[in-house]
């Protein structure tokens, strides 16, 4: 009965989108530590499934924010990419495979994961990863170089450590970016993205990344203070009351051994 019910439950998640909740209410799911992130658009659909749970924003048809959870039980070889339209979401509030045509070659970019693949590939419903919400126009260097390579250390972090590895991503739009030559017209295509990955016991290391990251580069180097993610994603992202006030480095363990660098102060305004 309850593998029963469980199923039901998965089925609907799959097939229903609700709304974000406000500000005042967090939403919990196993895939966010502390709570999943506040802050989003009133009208951005909240979508459960059994790997991962996002935030789709109807506007830009990207996630303004995925959570999911790593276990040694969930990593396995990467599966196939068999591309869907998300059918929690209405055909105007997402992305369609068809939108990506001429992408590659124009602007030089993949269809980018948020929750990896490889992450779930040892579950029955890896190919959740494939539904085009969880997708984004992600540079080709960065997601086969700096971001792919983060990804595994996620994976090796969860299966040597034996723990729950919890990781929060998604997408910015700082500057104006060519849009997806198929796409709908107010479709934007992310500048860069973040990425939060921490443990239970209080560990974390923030990231933010650049869509013009080379391929060769050192993820350690993306390496950011969590309060600048927070202010750039422009959410808070463990609102639940249980979550710590200060996080221990987790970059040790993500193959991170130099300390990171010093961010440089914002910009200020000269002309008066």
């Amino acid at each position: 009965m309850r593998h029963t019910l469980r199923g039901v439950l998965r089925l609907a998640a799959f097939l229903v989108a609700v709304p974000a909740l406000a500000d005042n209410a967090n939403l919990h799911t196993f895939h966010c530590l502390h709570g999943c992130p506040v802050g989003a658009p009133a009208n951005d659909g909240i979508v459960v499934r059994e790997i991962y749970t996002l935030a789709s924003n109807p506007l830009t048809k990207l996630a303004d924010w995925v959570a999911y959870r790593v276990t040694p039980d969930t990593v396995g070889p990467s599966q196939q990419r068999n591309w869907a339209v998300d059918p929690a979401l209405a055909p105007d509030e997402t992305l369609e495979e068809d939108d990506y045509n001429g992408a590659s070659a124009a602007l030089h970019v993949d269809r980018g994961h948020q929750a990896p693949l490889a992450a779930f590939s040892g579950t029955p419903f890896w190919n959740e990863t494939n539904v085009l919400s969880n997708i984004t126009p992600q540079a080709a260097a960065l997601n086969q170089g700096a971001w792919q390579r983060l990804e595994a250390r996620e994976n090796t972090l969860a299966v040597k450590g034996k723990l729950a590895v919890y990781v929060v991503t998604g997408p910015l739009f700082e500057r104006l970016m060519a849009p997806l030559p198929a796409g709908p017209a107010l479709h934007r295509v992310p500048s860069g993205y973040w990425k939060v990955v921490a443990t239970a016991d209080g560990r974390l290391t923030a990231f933010l990344f650049d869509q013009q990251t080379q391929r060769g580069a050192d993820y350690c180097a993306m390496r950011a203070p969590l309060e600048e993610v927070v202010l750039r994603a422009r959410l808070v992202l463990f609102p639940g009351p249980g979550a710590p006030t200060t996080w221990r480095p987790l970059d040790g363990e993500l193959g991170c051994k130099q300390a990171a660098s010093v961010r440089p102060e914002g910009a200020r305004i000269e002309t008066r």
